[in-house]
């Protein structure tokens, strides 16, 4: 699996006995003090999902409970032992999907095949595509049987913190890429993270930028466009991040689909850096 399958695939694997497939639907909404607050979309995959679909709660099942900061990627027996519960074993073939923006599956996505498991992608247009094309639905909840998981190491530098981000100012071997949108990036916005702007010599490529209207991503000649204009293909190693380590794995999704050889996300991101006045940030394109 590359990372992405089609509603077609979907579709004709839905009968598949190693299919696991989960929403994993996650509302951030406006809250002050902000920037928002969470909230699980369970109620929206009981209101309507693609059959046989299961839940996962990406905040509680598949977070660290300990971290001071929402969604921090939790420890791998945590996650193995959250997957197996969710009927995820060894031989599954695990796809995650969402009735909003596919950041949350690709979160899923990033955090299952950096803790090793490589059988795992996201449903390319989401629920929304799905259901505009006619195809069936469910309501209420399913889940699948439980199944033993275990994960071996991570996979080596997939996940980069506060101390490779600060490293990577300067480095030309690094390029270090901001997936929020261009006005948070320039600090024009009224949503921040406690300062404005982005991490000193950061580029943006917004995730947003990535997807075609009906929420599949662009095709291969435009996302290497995207990345080549900030000079990722330039660098040997990129970086990632966002608000919180969500919407930049949309960006280490394409990159990696493109062929990028070296590509991590900072987990705590804007959360954890802007907290931190000692650490360079800027404003402006």
């Amino acid at each position: 699996m590359d990372g992405l399958v089609s509603t077609e695939w979907l579709a004709a694997h839905l009968g598949d006995p190693s299919l696991r497939l989960f929403d994993v639907t996650v509302h951030l909404r406006p809250s002050t003090p902000g920037p928002y607050r969470i909230e699980s979309g369970r109620a929206d995959y009981q209101g309507g999902r693609i059959p046989g679909a299961a839940f996962l709660d990406l905040g509680s099942e598949l977070s660290d409970r300990n971290a001071p900061l929402p969604f921090t990627r939790p420890p791998l027996a945590q996650i193995a032992t959250a997957l197996g519960a969710a009927g995820v074993g060894p031989d599954s073939q695990v796809v995650a999907y969402t009735t909003t923006t596919p950041m949350w599956a690709t979160r899923l996505w990033w955090m299952v095949r950096a803790a090793g498991f490589d059988n795992v992608a996201v449903l390319d247009g989401g629920f929304a595509k799905w259901a505009a094309e006619g195809r069936p639905t469910e309501t209420g909840e399913r889940r699948y049987p439980a199944a033993s998981l275990a994960l071996g190491n991570e996979r080596a530098g997939a996940w980069a913190d506060k101390a490779d981000v600060l490293a990577a100012i300067g480095d030309g071997a690094v390029c270090t890429i901001n997936a929020l949108s261009p006005s948070v990036h320039r600090g024009d916005s009224a949503t921040n993270y406690g300062r404005k702007g982005h991490i000193a010599g950061s580029r943006n490529v917004p995730y947003a930028a990535l997807t075609n209207p009906d929420g599949t991503y662009r095709d291969e000649a435009e996302l290497r466009a995207l990345f080549d204009a900030v000079g990722a293909f330039e660098r040997p190693r990129v970086i990632c991040y966002c608000g919180g380590g969500i919407s930049a794995t949309m960006d280490a999704l394409a990159l990696t689909r493109l062929g990028h050889p070296s590509v991590a996300v900072y987990d705590g991101s804007m959360s954890e850096w802007s907290r931190d006045p000692t650490l360079p940030m800027e404003t402006g394109a």
